[in-house]
């Protein structure tokens, strides 16, 4: 009897530990670098800044990815992710300490399913289908184009994701639960095979009071060799009053310390941009952006406010890991009555800094 007790206990232990099989993964980015902005002072034409960043091409984060295999094909997945200021070593300011926390289930045939705050589909179809550079999806420190993305991530959500072949798909939703922007539903579709991937996505975000932000993207890539070329469009449209919903949402023409002096009077954005990425050699990437975007306001005469913006990158790989880079922007802003916080309208930038991933 003790001797099939023992036996049925040692098969019950080997049985668990092949049923679930767990992984945790710690993993990060630190990044810091040194930038350069003219046109920094209190009056149009003054003054310059110098600053350490603390993330030049990515915003630092530690994470936590966490993987229990439960057999049949079903898995269990769990996301803990932190963003914060190498330069001072506290946590990224405004925002929330995690980033992303959510827990989901993933099986074989049916897909993935995610609940918590996580990355909604906008940014999700951008940096996976037409992100601005092949290297790093986008410049952490000049990025006009996630200004029109929502925010980049929803609280409350519950998102489903699949994928057959090349074909991919995510559905969103969050209730609200009484937030003054919190309620959201949209969805993504993207399809990649080979060289080329394609894909567009919709989301929108309503307040307590019913008011709408309605956003939109559409684009494509293409890769051959060293090259990478991506096209991309983006719209936001705003129900009358949403500037209450906070400046993630509605934020004049994107750019640092960007200001629109008519409050609550963005009516609709569109965002179009394009770029090139070359792998000049194995340890070099150059990559070029440009972003044109223009706005409509809802007081009546105002003119449509434009904006130009521009980006070269050249990045250098000493490993797989570490990699030195340096970066070029420009904006410039015409039409209407979007303008930097000096008042400026035009403005260049530079940076040069050092980012490693474990």
């Amino acid at each position: 009897m003790k001797k099939t007790a023992l036996i049925l206990s040692l098969l019950a232990a080997s049985t668990s530990g092949a049923w679930a099989q767990s992984s945790v993964k710690l993993y990060g980015i630190v990044d810091a670098g040194v930038r350069y902005i003219s046109n920094s002072g209190s009056t149009p034409g003054t003054g310059a800044l110098w600053q350490l960043t603390p993330g030049g091409m990515s915003q630092s984060r530690l994470g936590i990815d966490v993987t229990e295999d439960m057999g049949g094909g079903l898995k269990a997945l769990a996301n803990l992710e932190h963003r914060l200021l190498s330069d001072v070593g506290g946590a990224a300011s405004g925002t929330n300490f995690w980033q992303q926390s959510w827990v989901g289930l993933e099986s074989s045939d049916f897909g993935q399913i995610r609940l918590g705050r996580q990355f909604n589909v906008l940014f999700d179809i951008y940096t996976s289908t037409y992100a601005s550079f092949k290297y790093s999806p986008y410049i952490d420190v000049y990025k006009p184009e996630i200004g029109l993305s929502l925010g980049a991530r929803q609280n409350n959500m519950v998102k489903y994701l699949v994928k057959t072949g090349g074909l991919s798909a995510e559905l969103q939703v969050s209730a609200g639960e009484g937030a003054t922007a919190d309620k959201s539903m949209g969805g993504m579709l993207r399809y990649a095979m080979d060289e080329f991937a394609v894909g567009g996505a919709y989301l929108e975000v309503s307040d307590v009071a019913g008011r709408k932000v309605k956003a939109a993207t559409a684009g494509a890539a293409w890769t051959s060799g060293p090259w990478y070329v991506n096209a991309s469009w983006g719209q936001n449209k705003f129900d009358a009053g949403t500037g209450a919903m906070g400046t993630a949402y509605t934020a004049a023409l994107i750019g640092p310390g960007v200001l629109n002096p008519v409050a609550n009077d963005v009516k609709q954005r569109d965002m179009y941009s394009f770029g090139l990425t070359y792998q000049l050699t194995p340890q070099i990437n150059l990559g070029g952006q440009y972003w044109r975007a223009e706005q409509d306001h809802f007081t009546p005469g105002l003119a449509k406010s434009k904006g130009d913006y521009f980006a070269l990158v050249a990045d250098y790989a000493f490993s797989k890991r570490t990699d030195a880079y340096a970066e070029f922007d420009y904006t410039k802003f015409s039409g209407g009555p979007v303008a930097f916080a000096n008042g400026a309208t035009h403005r260049y930038g530079s940076t040069v800094g050092i980012r490693h991933r474990f």
